[in-house]
């Protein structure tokens, strides 16, 4: 039992010493890979360690680079990019010329320790991490601590577009519209709807990247509220044979003070006393109108007298108003309305004159209508037919006008003078009278039928008995 548990304890220390020695080595083994890339690295640069691409156009890569140890700048100096990691066999180019797997130059002075390089038409397929190496008689060292990872993208980006300024009417607004330029050789064209022709400039970013951009200030107006800027950048690509374009558009949302202030009254014209005069004012603001305001004209000057956008009030003597509407960056006048009221007595000598207008009227009327009426008689008669006695009397008299075609009225008076030899004298009351009025209705077709009447009156006179002899 003595030596199982000599044994016991010392694997449990061997474990112990096993631990410590393994948490020891992985401390040693990360302050080693920072020691390599900090303590250890001889060459570093200066770029952006992300950068966008975008297929088929160039690519430059800003670049400037620092050596740890002395670096003779006299000595000629090559620039070598490297693919993927810092394995010398992933050379991609060499700018002694030797290796050149990429289309790329060398733009920079090696000498002024400048390394910008360019790729002349960057692919999809192209690898996306690089690292930077310097070489020459004396010097070599890899920029291991600074890889270069690129991005690259089928289509280009939106341009930008910034304004600068408060918008407010009548303040100066900058705006900006700025793009993507991964090759300042080549840069996009960038277009707006400010201006036809603004002129395309590049500005160099802080870490040497370039961006296009165009610039316009503008004075606002109530106009730019809601007016859309619309920018556009085409890049050429493959050489200038092929070009994408991206665009962006920005809607302005302006303040402005009341516009197309009115003032309108309700009814029209001439109001008589005591009647309701309504009046309304109305305008467009950004922000919204606040308060309406009335103002009567006086000797004194504007009077207030309401507020509010609808002012309803009973006449009592006419006048001159307007409204003003105010908001939050200014006021507006609406232009005035005068309210005038009708005079009693140019009503009452109005009434005068329409009265004796409508007299005369009636008057011209009346003498029309016995012209008329004159005229249709006159047109109308016919003269009398002439008496005829043959020892009889006899007399016939129609109608002057038959109103009815199918009713006509015959009246005849027949005198009868019984002839006596007697003296003359004697024969007066000896007279017979008879009158007889014949009616016959007559059909338009002038046929007779058996329900055609025919009225007989008669009246005859006959001496008394008395008188005969």
């Amino acid at each position: 039992m003595h030596l199982e548990d000599k044994m016991t304890s010392a694997i449990s220390v061997l474990s112990v010493d096993m631990m410590l020695a393994y948490i020891l080595l992985s401390a040693f083994s990360l302050s080693g890979t920072s020691a390599s890339c900090g303590l250890n690295s001889a060459l570093f640069i200066s770029t952006p360690q992300k950068i966008e691409a975008l297929s088929g156009s160039c690519l430059l890569i800003p670049c400037n680079f620092s050596a740890k140890r002395d670096y003779d700048n006299n000595l000629e100096t090559f620039a070598i990019w490297i693919k993927d990691n810092t394995n010398l066999r992933n050379i991609v180019f060499n700018s002694d010329g030797t290796v050149k797997r990429y289309n790329m130059n060398l733009t920079g002075n090696m000498k002024e320790r400048n390394c910008t390089t360019q790729f002349l038409n960057f692919e999809t397929e192209y690898p996306k991490k690089y690292y930077f190496r310097i070489q020459n008689r004396e010097f070599r060292a890899t920029a291991v601590c600074d890889p270069v990872v690129i991005t690259v993208k089928d289509s280009p980006p939106s341009p930008v577009i910034n304004v600068l300024g408060n918008l407010k009417e009548k303040e100066s607004l900058t705006v900006t519209c700025s793009a993507f330029t991964p090759c300042p050789n080549s840069p996009p064209k960038l277009i707006w709807n400010l201006l036809k022709d603004s002129n395309n400039n590049l500005e160099g970013n802080t870490d040497g990247t370039f961006t296009a951009q165009i610039q316009e200030i503008i004075t606002l107006t109530d106009k730019h509220d809601g007016y859309n800027i619309t920018c556009s950048a085409t890049y050429p690509l493959n050489g200038g044979k092929d070009n994408k374009t991206a665009e962006e558009t920005r809607t302005l949302s302006v303040l402005y003070s009341p516009k197309n202030t009115t003032a309108s009254m309700s009814p029209l014209g001439l109001v008589s006393a005591d009647a309701t005069v309504n009046l309304t004012c109305s305008s467009r603001a950004k922000p919204p109108v606040r308060n309406f305001t009335w103002f009567k004209i006086s000797t004194g000057g504007p009077l207030k007298v309401f507020e509010g956008d609808f002012y309803s009030f009973n006449v009592a003597e006419g006048g001159v108003y307007y409204c003003e509407a105010t908001n939050d960056v200014g006021n507006e006048a609406s232009s005035k309305v005068k309210v005038t009221m009708r005079d009693r007595g140019f009503a009452s000598t109005s009434f005068k004159w329409g009265a004796i207008l409508g007299g005369i009227f009636g008057i011209i009327v009346i003498i029309c209508l016995v012209i008329l009426v004159w005229r249709l008689k006159s047109e109308g008669q016919t003269p009398p037919e002439p008496q005829v006695q043959t020892g009889a009397r006899v007399s016939t008299e129609e109608p002057v006008i038959k109103t009815d075609p199918e009713e006509s009225i015959h009246y005849s008076e027949i005198n009868f003078y019984k002839m006596r030899q007697g003296p003359s004298s004697e024969r007066g009351p000896q007279e017979n009278t008879v009158y007889a009025e014949v009616r016959a209705s007559h059909t338009q077709n002038q046929e007779q039928t058996a329900d055609s009447s025919t009225d007989l009156y008669a009246q005859v006179r006959k001496p008394k008995t008395g008188q005969l002899t």
